[in-house]
């Protein structure tokens, strides 16, 4: 590698280790700063019927439920702010890494032929060589190449120097070259393998804190679920002197559950095929895997497909699996991403504001209805952005599901 190109690479890796440092600060500063308050305790129904007894208890319980009630609704809102900020500190380190990822198996491919294509002019080097030299003593091409600096002198004593450049036509100077470049593309593959791992190590600790918020979202809005419905009723109870009862309110969440199941069960799995993988969603390829220009005339590489699913529209698991992140994730608005084991993982983006049916940690089965088409995030219309991750780099997942029997688009 030239001194340019080293010196360029050296404020290429200080410039990413900076990157990475001041990410993990705001990774840590923000956990610190968001830690979960004590679980609040909720009035009993037993507690209002006591509190009725009374006009000061009534408006000192009417005072706790409503406080209670606006701390449900702040903590719902705190903790998802903090699971979209994670979400897309962890959106872009992913998009870092796996453009690194991508470069730097294409210096490998080209390190790989470089490499191969110097073989070859050693060879032909060598055979002229050979031709040129007969009953001399030792291996002249191996002293050629392991003494390249000596060859003049060495060619000199051979007394075939004025030959050897004749005959040769530079087959000797372009074995040369090719060597260089083979090295030179060898030294920066290995530099970017440094620098991809430098950027992996930085996007699974902001997947980690992402997945951490997103759990404590997926929480405070389930306590929300829990509870709110139940304080409302109850400050209803007090504020208006109803004579509702524990029973009235139990008959109502029943009937809205009975209700809730009622919907589920008529949605339909995605197509499942002979090998066990399912079609995500429905619709034609829109935007496929590769480089691509974005509005602004940027080019940047698409980490997935895309399929024109309608709003709203069912979006199924690909296979069986434990979902490892569901939140929000930057340009990719709401998005869900499912752990099939084996280093494969299935990537949904995009998915409309409450589309997430599926919560982190959550199993799901092949065909399973896990979300809603939408157009969070950066996106012209509601779609489906589907990934591919196999040992966490981005595949091209049309020939990925090709392979398991099911075609998308």
């Amino acid at each position: 590698m030239s001194a340019t190109q080293t010196t360029r690479m050296s404020m290429w890796r200080s410039r990413v280790g900076a990157s990475a440092a001041t990410a993990a600060l705001v990774l840590v500063g923000t956990l610190a700063a968001t830690t979960p308050a004590q679980a609040a305790t909720y009035p009993t129904w037993a507690d209002v019927a006591a509190a009725r007894q009374s006009e000061a208890a009534t408006k000192a319980k009417i005072a706790e439920i409503t406080a209670l009630i606006t701390g449900l609704q702040t903590e719902v809102e705190r903790t998802q702010a903090d699971a979209e900020a994670k979400g897309t500190l962890y959106q872009e380190a992913d998009q870092k890494f796996q453009e690194q990822a991508l470069k730097t198996d294409e210096l490998q491919t080209q390190a790989d032929e470089a490499q191969s294509l110097a073989e070859e002019s050693i060879a032909r080097a060598g055979e002229m060589v050979a031709q040129l030299y007969r009953g001399g003593n030792g291996d002249v091409t191996t002293t050629l190449f392991v003494n390249a600096a000596q060859a003049d002198d060495l060619l000199y004593s051979y007394g075939m120097a004025d030959k050897f450049t004749e005959q040769t036509s530079g087959i000797y100077e372009t074995a040369l070259q090719d060597q260089n470049s083979a090295q030179s593309l060898t030294d920066q593959a290995n530099v970017a393998k440094e620098i991809r791992e430098e950027l992996r190590i930085e996007a699974e600790a902001a997947f980690a804190a992402a997945q951490e918020a997103a759990i404590a979202a997926a929480d405070a809005l389930e306590a929300q679920e829990a509870y709110q419905n139940q304080l409302q009723a109850q400050l209803v109870v007090l504020t208006e002197r109803r004579q509702a009862t524990e029973a009235d309110y139990a008959a109502g969440v029943r009937a809205a559950a009975a209700a809730a199941a009622a919907a589920a069960a008529a949605l339909g799995p995605g197509q499942v095929s002979a090998s066990g993988w399912a079609r995500p969603a429905a619709g034609r390829i829109t935007s496929s895997f590769g480089y691509r220009g974005n509005i602004d005339g940027v080019g940047s590489n698409h980490l997935g497909t895309d399929l024109g699913t309608g709003c709203g529209g069912n979006i199924y698991a690909a296979a069986s699996g434990t979902v490892s992140f569901s939140g929000w994730s930057g340009i990719y608005g709401n998005l869900i991403e499912v752990d099939h084991g084996g280093g494969i993982t299935t990537v949904y983006g995009h998915i409309q504001n409450g589309g997430r049916l599926v919560a982190t940690g959550a199993s799901v089965g092949v065909g399973q209805n896990i979300a809603k088409a939408g157009a969070t995030g950066v996106a012209t219309g509601c779609h489906l952005h589907f990934g591919v991750k196999v040992n966490g780099v981005v595949t091209n997942p049309v020939g990925f599901m090709r392979d398991r029997g099911v075609t998308l688009g």
